[in-house]
């Protein structure tokens, strides 16, 4: 592991990959099977499971427990203390290891500080999950969401800078702070830059 910093109270199961230049910091359990990319940040007091993939470029913030079968793209944060799930429908006295859903986050999304990610969802590239909402469906790419459960109020530039875009039909605006273009068609939202 070129490169990676691990803290002297972190627990990195035999078998984990951490990729170079990242920073394992305090009290952080590392499962043997989980792949981490490169430059990632895992704060203080977080779990990542067994079946765990985490691109380049990620920042987990403290408390996060990143459970089975989460896919991390690269460049997504996860805000302190926000929680993903692995099962629907959990009951202590009833085993459902075999009933996990795939959750999946797509480049560059935020999830904010104390969000709820429901199994089973996919959260699509540089969408903006608020501080304090709970996902319980897909969520489109530069969508921003807010409330319990989350609802679309608005649309996110890739630098993190909300639009002024309409949240359904066609129109055209740019992110005030790159300049970089974006089109919201038939109520999907895409940046024109390469």
């Amino acid at each position: 592991m070129v490169g990676v910093a691990i803290h002297p109270t972190a627990v990195v199961d035999p078998g984990a990959t951490i990729g170079e230049n990242s920073r394992i910091w305090h009290w952080v359990h590392i499962c043997a099977g989980a792949r981490i990319g490169r430059s990632c940040s895992l704060g203080q007091n977080v779990f990542v499971g067994n079946r765990v993939t985490i691109g380049n470029n990620v920042k987990i913030q403290n408390n996060v427990s990143v459970y089975d079968n989460v896919t991390l793209e690269d460049d997504v944060f996860c805000g302190p203390s926000m929680v993903f799930t692995n099962v629907y429908n959990p009951r202590a006295a009833v085993s459902r290891k075999d009933e996990y859903r795939d959750t999946h986050v797509e480049r560059g999304a935020t999830l904010g500080a104390n969000c709820t990610v429901i199994c089973g969802t996919t959260i699509g590239a540089y969408a903006f999950i608020a501080a304090g909402a709970v996902v319980n469906r897909d969520v489109m790419p530069y969508a921003l969401m807010a409330g319990v459960p989350a609802r679309q109020i608005g649309w996110m530039s890739r630098y993190g800078e909300r639009l002024d875009l309409p949240l359904r039909g066609n129109a055209s605006t740019t992110c005030p702070h790159t300049q970089e273009r974006y089109e919201l068609v038939e109520g999907r939202c895409r940046c024109l830059q390469p």
